[in-house]
């Protein structure tokens, strides 16, 4: 669609009603002229979102052309990036000082922390999204088009992000990424908060586990599941639900993890097709020889300990997961009451991998909790 040139609002300039400073055609001020001083600051703030968002959508434009080869996720990146740029007035360039600005340069260790592919292009679809919300808000006293075209952008985005993330959660992908976690998370309903702190703490894995016995009809849990992947996949995690292949399909999620009265293995992977994930719940190594017979990613081991969330299960104890560390050909995740107090027996009887759900969902800080499992997990191969 055309783009009009920005049209210039006259300024007042101090002395009387005579007409703003000289324009040049694009609307800017020319060279030299008398800027209202009131006005400096705007224009400032809106260059510096312009750069930013600029910025930004080029670093979604070449992971689309160089890491994906996806030309029309290249051509959508550009054209967002090239609509700002017809807008970028030369006023707005001429009123930047850097040298003046005390926030220049401040940068988060969160930076430090982006890792994956997924991590950077979410990193930086929100940063263009939050310069794009900026040029919105401030755009529309001084420059209206700007305004305008900063939020038809804005919502293109959310699109175009969601379609660069599912791009690259190919099968490879996502096993790759499940071989490199070693702690996963299980969660209940109404748990965002619990979800978001792990995830700044570093979990890349998360389940969402909404029983009969949650207080939530179908279209709660679908909106909930909806939520959790989208803030799972902002951070570059794997999103996966228990039990219901209908919500994991309906949600886009990673994948399943099934218990031994689920679906059938092989019927899950039917309708869920090569590139998503299918776990399995194992309570002895006859279980666990099945479910990779039948092509599972992964599998859990256990429960270790007896826990509430599985109320009338014997635990298997340690053994089960030393015979699991021996024979199983798939990562597996040892799980059933695993806190801090108890895992260092967990990881002597051999396992790499734990699943947890209160000794982070139960603890006054989900994210330091996270944390401090995470620390001692990698302290195993040092």
């Amino acid at each position: 669609m055309p783009i009009s040139p920005p049209t210039t609002i006259p300024s007042p300039v101090p002395g009387g009603d005579r007409a703003g400073p000289a324009q040049l055609p694009d609307g800017s001020a020319a060279a030299g002229s008398c800027r209202p001083p009131d006005l400096q600051p705007i224009e400032r703030l809106l260059d510096a979102n312009l750069d930013r968002a600029r910025e930004g959508l080029r670093v979604l434009e070449d992971w689309a052309r160089f890491g994906l080869d996806r030309p029309d996720l290249v051509a959508r990146s550009k054209d967002l990036r090239q609509r700002l740029g017809l807008l970028h007035r030369d006023s707005y360039k001429w009123a930047r000082h850097s040298a003046t600005d005390s926030a220049a340069g401040l940068t988060h260790p969160a930076q430090s922390a982006r890792s994956s592919p997924d991590q950077i292009v979410a990193a930086n679809a929100a940063r263009v999204q939050e310069a794009l919300r900026v040029l919105e808000e401030f755009g529309r006293g001084i420059d209206p088009p700007l305004a305008e075209e900063a939020a038809r952008c804005r919502y293109r985005l959310y699109d175009l992000e969601a379609d660069l993330l599912r791009t690259h959660r190919d099968g490879d992908g996502r096993r790759s990424l499940l071989g490199s976690c070693s702690l996963y998370l299980i969660v209940g309903a109404r748990s965002r908060d619990v979800v978001a702190g792990a995830l700044a703490a570093g979990v890349r894995i998360v389940q969402y586990r909404s029983k009969a016995a949650d207080p939530l009809n179908d279209r709660q849990r679908l909106l909930e599941a909806q939520e959790l992947r989208r803030l799972c996949h902002s951070h570059g995690a794997l999103f996966l639900v228990n039990d219901r292949v209908d919500l994991a399909l309906a949600v886009e999620a990673d994948g399943v993890h099934l218990g031994q009265g689920d679906l059938p293995l092989p019927v899950a992977r039917r309708l869920l097709g090569p590139d998503r994930l299918v776990g399995s719940s194992t309570h002895a190594l006859d279980q666990l020889h099945r479910a990779v017979a039948e092509g599972c990613d992964y599998v859990g081991v256990g429960p270790v300990n007896a826990t509430p969330t599985k109320p009338g299960r014997e635990p298997v104890g340690l053994a089960y997961v030393a015979a699991a560390a021996s024979a199983c050909p798939v990562p597996f995740f040892a799980i059933g009451g695993i806190n801090l107090t108890n895992l260092g027996a967990v990881v002597a009887a051999g396992a790499r991998r734990v699943a947890v759900v209160r000794a982070i969902t139960a603890a006054p800080d989900p994210q330091a909790a996270s944390a401090a499992l995470l620390e001692a997990l990698a302290r195993v191969d040092d």
